[in-house]
């Protein structure tokens, strides 16, 4: 659902006052909440949202039936997929590393995709440039909902993973990656900051869809070719004989956040994926500007 289908919703197309302020100080802000109640809407979304909640849930019941409850389960994988049984909020890092590399791609994808070729596809992309928001600030908002709802897609899975996970394994002191022992609050707080890393590292992915979104009318296909990018990268990335290449790839240092589980914390991974995602963030905003600002507006 576009912004013009969230109108309809509500009973009709809003007046421009409905949507913006006529005053330029309050703008921003209520423009942004206007935006995001649009993405948070959308069904699409939502559905996607119940799907990122439900698989920590599915994999702390998967784990507690393999297992039988017994300490020292496990198997393969990730360490922390072997700790879970000891630490129930091992399930929120496993359930991250599950999502990672397609589902909150996809929900990332979803948003950033529809940001601006829905509003085209909808012909309200001509009324929103109309309300005295300038298109640069309109693809500045839009671009904010979008990092926004990248970082809750990412909490709820951590959060439904904590819930999921205390309730069937407990919780307790933390065992870190390396051997040493830390308390269950500290172990929330490295959680924390999983959350906040990988949300980042999805936000240049939300800047590759607000690109390719500006590339055509029609959202389904730009959602599909962002989540075909994400996938690509991470084809490449599993090819050795392309080692040279993995550095520059956005995905390659996303499942660093498990340095933060280990002590002392290693940041040298998470500083490059870092500093990569900012490089793909300016680069595909500024395409994205570019096109936007050069696009002529028929719908």
């Amino acid at each position: 659902m576009s912004a013009a289908e969230a109108d309809v919703v509500v009973g009709g197309p809003a007046a421009p006052t409905d949507r913006l302020p006529r005053t330029g100080r309050a703008l921003p802000l209520r423009f942004l909440r206007s935006e995001l109640q649009i993405v948070f809407g959308r069904r699409r979304n939502l559905a996607l949202l119940g799907v990122l909640a439900a698989i920590p849930v599915l994999l702390a019941i998967a784990i507690k039936v393999s297992s039988g409850g017994d300490d020292g389960g496990g198997g393969g994988g990730p360490g922390f997929f072997e700790a879970i049984t000891s630490n129930g909020l091992f399930v929120a890092f496993a359930a991250l590393a599950a999502t990672l590399p397609l589902f909150l791609p996809l929900a990332v994808a979803a948003a950033s995709g529809d940001a601006i070729a829905g509003e085209a596809n909808q012909g309200t992309l001509r009324y929103l440039l109309t309300i005295p928001a300038g298109r640069t600030r309109l693809l500045l908002t839009k671009y904010a909902a979008v990092v926004i709802f990248g970082l809750a897609a990412t909490a709820l899975v951590a959060l439904a993973g904590v819930v999921s996970g205390l309730a069937l394994f407990g919780g307790g002191d933390v065992i870190l990656l390396s051997g040493t022992t830390t308390s269950f609050l500290d172990g929330v707080g490295r959680l924390a900051l999983s959350v906040l890393y990988l949300s980042a590292c999805l936000a240049a992915l939300g800047a590759i869809g607000m690109f390719v979104s500006t590339l055509t009318e029609q959202p389904i296909a730009a959602i599909v070719a962002t989540i075909g990018v994400d996938v690509l990268m991470f084809i490449l990335d599993s090819i050795s004989q392309l080692s040279w290449l993995h550095p520059w790839l956005l995905v390659d240092r996303w499942t660093a956040f498990g340095d933060l589980l280990r002590d002392p914390v290693s940041t040298d991974l998470i500083g490059q994926g870092l500093l990569v995602s900012l490089a793909y963030a300016v680069v595909f905003l500024a395409a994205a500007w570019a096109r936007f600002g050069s696009k002529d507006i028929t719908s």
